[in-house]
């Protein structure tokens, strides 16, 4: 290591703790993993993320809360987007109709 850095004040551990989180050490089956795993990559989330959330599901559930924090992704958060910024389109007026288009060749219907 170079002589000019001084690590003798350093603390091991993350860098910037995550707060409301605790780091563990926890043995799951190996199916159980590679499920979430797989989960995960198609959803684009992290699988540890994906566990806490059916944890959180469960422990909703087991104690009669309703629950829905579904992971943010990108398409999840396109969707919210969408329907943000694209408010619902109202109907025309019943005095200005649109015109009715119709394939060439055949007569328009009247009603």
């Amino acid at each position: 290591m170079r002589k000019e850095c001084d690590f003798s004040k350093g603390k091991r551990g993350a860098v910037v703790a995550s707060p409301g989180k605790t780091r563990i050490t926890i043995m799951l089956d190996d199916d159980v993993i590679e499920h979430f795993r797989e989960k995960a990559e198609a959803q684009g989330s992290g699988y540890q993320t994906m566990i806490n959330s059916a944890l959180r599901v469960a422990m909703a559930e087991a104690t009669g809360e309703s629950f829905d924090d579904r992971p943010i992704t990108v398409g999840v958060l396109r969707d919210v987007l969408r329907e943000e910024l694209n408010p619902p389109r109202t109907k025309r007026s019943s005095t200005n109709p649109s015109p009715k288009r119709t394939a060439p060749g055949k007569p328009s219907s009247a009603a």
